[in-house]
This record gives C-alpha cells, sequence and structure tokens, in this order.
C-alpha cells in the first residue's frame, strides 16, 4: 500500500509537506500541493490511507521557538548555522519546521500557538527562558528541548560554555598573558557558567583579576562593547589580552582599539568567542572559541525526534557539546 513516506520521495519533499497537502493546511506552497495531489492520485493513494494518517494524528512537523533577545534576528551566524543543522537532520527524518510565534502577549501564549499548529515537538533556539509563556510550553505534554539552558526532567543541548572560556584562558596565559580582562554578556545561563569558567581558570592558574577588569555588555553588540573597551584602555594599567562577549561585538572593541591609536596584537591582544566566519576574513584573523553549531543543531532535532517517536525509552537528558579552540592572529606571544 502507498505510504505517504512514498510519495514524499517521489515529489522531493518532507512527509510533514505530504500529510499538510492531503490535510488541507493552508502553510504550503499552492504549487507544491497540487504536485503532492497530483502524485497521490497517480500512485493510487487511497482515502483509507488519509483516514488511517488522520487517524494516527501524525503531523511530522517540529517546532521552532525563537525570540529574537538581541534584535539580531537571523544575522547572527551562532543561531543561522544551529538552525541550518536542524533543519537538515528534520528533513532527513521526514520532519517539516514551524516558528512558533513569538508573541506570546496574543492569546494563548506559545503552548496555544504549537497546539494550534499540531507540532509535535517543540526546540527552543533562543528566549527568555524565565517567562512564564516559555515555561508553560516547557512542562507541557508536547515534547520539549531547550538550546543552553537546562530545565529537571526536560532534554537540553548546551554547548560546553564553561570548558570553553577556561580553554581561552588557558590558551592566552600559555602566551605569556596574566593582564586578563574580560568582558562578558548580559546574564543568562550562558554568561554565568562563562563568567564561573573563567575565574574558575584564573584561580587555577594564580592570576589575580581586578574588579574593573570585568565588564558587561550586551552580546552581538559591538557599539556597546566599544564603549567596555575604551574603560579597560583608560586604566592605569591596561590589560594585555582582551576576552570578548562574542566575536560580532569584537569588532566594537577593534574600533575603540583603532581610535586610541593601538594595534592587535602589537599592542593589546585581544579572543573571541562563537568562531564566526567573519572572525577570519578581518585581519589579523582573531583567536576564538568556535561552537560547534553543526552538532548542537543536529543532535537537537535528533534527541527532539526521538523524544516524540520513542517517548518511553527517550531519557530526558541534558547533552553537553564541546567545540573548539580556533588560533589566530589576535594574541601576541610575551
Amino acid at each position: 500500500m502507498v505510504s505517504m513516506k512514498d510519495i514524499a520521495r517521489k515529489c522531493g519533499v518532507s512527509v510533514a509537506t505530504v500529510s499538510k497537502a492531503l490535510n488541507g493546511q493552508q502553510d504550503i506552497g499552492e504549487a507544491t500541493r497540487e504536485r503532492v495531489l497530483g502524485a497521490a492520485r497517480q500512485m493510487g493513494y487511497t482515502t483509507n490511507s488519509v483516514a488511517r494518517a488522520l487517524k494516527t494524528n501524525r503531523t511530522y512537523d517540529l517546532g521552532i521557538l525563537f525570540t529574537d533577545l538581541q534584535n539580531s534576528g537571523f544575522m547572527h551566524e551562532y543561531f543561522a548555522s544551529m538552525l541550518n543543522s536542524f533543519r537538515f537532520e528534520a528533513e532527513r527524518c521526514g520532519y517539516d519546521i514551524t516558528f512558533i510565534n513569538s508573541d506570546p502577549a496574543q492569546e494563548g501564549g506559545y503552548l496555544q500557538h504549537a497546539r494550534s499548529r499540531r507540532v509535535e515537538g517543540v526546540a527552543i533556539i533562543c528566549a527568555d527562558f524565565f517567562d512564564s509563556a516559555v515555561r508553560e510550553l516547557v512542562f507541557s505534554d508536547i515534547p520539549v528541548i531547550t538550546l543552553d539552558h537546562a530545565f529537571d526532567n526536560r532534554m537540553a543541548v548546551l554547548s560546553d560554555n564553561l570548558y570553553g572560556i577556561e580553554e581561552l584562558v588557558r590558551y592566552v596565559y600559555r602566551k605569556g598573558h596574566r593582564r586578563i580582562a574580560y568582558i562578558h554578556g548580559n546574564p543568562t545561563a550562558v554568561t554565568e557558567r562563562r563568567l564561573t569558567g573563567f575565574y574558575r581558570a584564573c584561580e587555577e592558574l594564580g592570576i589575580s583579576v581586578p574588579e574593573e577588569y570585568v565588564l558587561s555588555c550586551q552580546y552581538h553588540e559591538p557599539l556597546g562593547c566599544g564603549e567596555a573597551v575604551k574603560k579597560l584602555l583608560a586604566l592605569p594599567q591596561r590589560p594585555s589580552c582582551i576576552l570578548f562577549p562574542d566575536d560580532y561585538a569584537y569588532l566594537g572593541g577593534l574600533n575603540a582599539i583603532t581610535e586610541a591609536g593601538l594595534r592587535i596584537p602589537e599592542d593589546i591582544s585581544a579572543a573571541g568567542y562563537d568562531g564566526i566566519k567573519l572572525a577570519q576574513v578581518i585581519s589579523p584573523r582573531l583567536t576564538t572559541w568556535r561552537q560547534n553549531t553543526e552538532e548542537l543543531g543536529r543532535t537537537a532535532a535528533a534527541r527532539l525526534i526521538e523524544r516524540i517517536e520513542h517517548p518511553r525509552t527517550a531519557l530526558p537528558e541534558h547533552l553537553v557539546i564541546r567545540g573548539s579552540l580556533f588560533e589566530g592572529e589576535s594574541v601576541k606571544q610575551l
């Protein structure tokens, strides 16, 4: 008997798209709908098959909750790369993705929107995890996986931010630096772990960190980062190396350093975080901690699908994905 997977294979679309076409959902293109329906008729896909699909209540659709906390949207290469990897793995497994309404003020909030779209599970990629509307979704009966934030008894995929910042500190220490400043991002679980890693590595290496060496700014915000760098450069004893919250914010720091008549790495060293491609095309190339966005996205999709298809055996684990050091030319050997 012809299945939706057979039709999906013939049309070159996902099973979720076939399901939407057969069930009259409106969020696919008319040309795609006609192609799927034509293939279904040609292959003899019967009414009984449709009834069986409806009876199982499967949509093969995964929801994505992405709230733009830094107003950077998909321009943020970290999220764009991770989402692309998530989508690729979902489609490989026969699922489509649908974005959940990012306005919790609307009636019903995120949970109601997820239910109305009939998604089978939700990946919370970027959100205020303390928002009551987010927590309502997390602790609902819909399978959920979170990125870089862990809830008890819920699946999570975490970038190893603690290890990453520790390795950056150890690297600049091996380069001879002892006056190491850190500009960290706004308060989140990610920032908390990075700050802990920074102080822990400094303590392990015997590095004293003056209070004025640790400043904050928004992630992905070059202007604010530039202002923080100006404060560091104005200190009686400025740092020999600055760690930045992310590679994009570093661009503002680079401008501030250049405007002060200084050069990287000859006068002051710098290291970033994320490993975006932009950091490798500027001169000098930025030394940075490269997050494994491909593995983060792939793992999140695979484990969410596992939770959907094997709810009795899929453990709500917290999976930690390590990145790697990219050694550019922005840290001078002292």
